[in-house]
């Protein structure tokens, strides 16, 4: 790992208003490799089962090959990848056998001992990387209103509350291969902060909220805030809730 920073984590999960829970998250250290990491989010969509059958296929998947994966002879954005077409043919292959269609979005990235980061996301669970308070970059979702919103025709506000906000464009289970847009942060730095969520929790926050609470709290306070707030600002009709927080915490002297 690069020297001059440690790294501090959590997860938060909730299941909201809603009566059953379908998101997943998992932060998995890998097994040989001191400094490795991989955070991943899944939102489950199609019915009880169906939702949680395909978030749990993501997350089984990511376990799988991350702890095959080797920082020295694999390729981060390769075995990222190779996460979303598996996964996806399994929850396809999961929904002839079920009689359901289950479908999921994934969030995940990776970071490497030497710093440099990867990430990978399909639908509308997004990734934001911060450094300090400002925002370096987020994912854009995989949504009809990003279309609108990158057309013009439409404020990241306003897509926010449009009646078609739920709408997807890809995921993971869709008849058609999913996309997977990915991302590479070639150094991380101290003071760095990497959040991936499901749209239950981005939903309602501003960059600049999420930038304020993730860099004055700790992971696990800022998990746990954002998810209290979130559910009073869903007021009552709010969506399960995930996250994962990694924040690259200055090493003293």
């Amino acid at each position: 790992m690069a020297k001059g920073y440690r790294l501090t984590a959590a997860t938060g999960i909730h299941k909201g208003d809603r009566e059953y829970q379908q998101d997943q998250v998992a932060l998995i250290a890998h097994p040989r490799v001191s400094g490795c990491v991989l955070a991943v989010v899944a939102d489950g969509m199609g019915g009880r089962s169906g939702g949680r059958k395909a978030s749990d296929q993501v997350m089984l998947t990511a376990k799988q090959l991350f702890e095959r994966y080797s920082p020295d002879h694999d390729e981060a954005g390769g075995l990222l990848k190779q996460v979303v077409q598996e996964a996806h043919l399994v929850i396809k292959l999961t929904a002839i056998a079920a009689e359901q269609e289950p479908h999921s979005t994934i969030a995940a990235y990776l970071i490497n001992p030497a710093g440099d980061c990867h990430w990978v996301h399909a639908g509308d669970s997004r990734i934001y990387h911060f450094h300090g308070s400002k925002l370096v970059k987020r994912t854009l979702d995989h949504s009809y209103v990003q279309t609108l919103v990158d057309a013009g025709q439409l404020t990241e506000e306003e897509a926010n509350v449009h009646p078609q906000s739920n709408i997807l464009m890809g995921c993971l289970g869709a008849e058609e291969d999913p996309p997977a847009t990915l991302h590479f942060v070639p150094q991380l730095r101290p003071g760095d902060v990497l959040m991936a969520c499901s749209d239950g929790v981005w939903h309602y926050f501003s960059p600049d909220e999420l930038s304020s609470v993730l860099s004055s709290l700790s992971p696990r306070e800022a998990s746990e805030f954002l998810i209290e707030k979130a559910r009073s600002r869903g007021r009552g009709a709010g969506d399960n809730l995930s996250l994962v927080i990694v924040k690259l915490e200055p090493l003293e002297g």
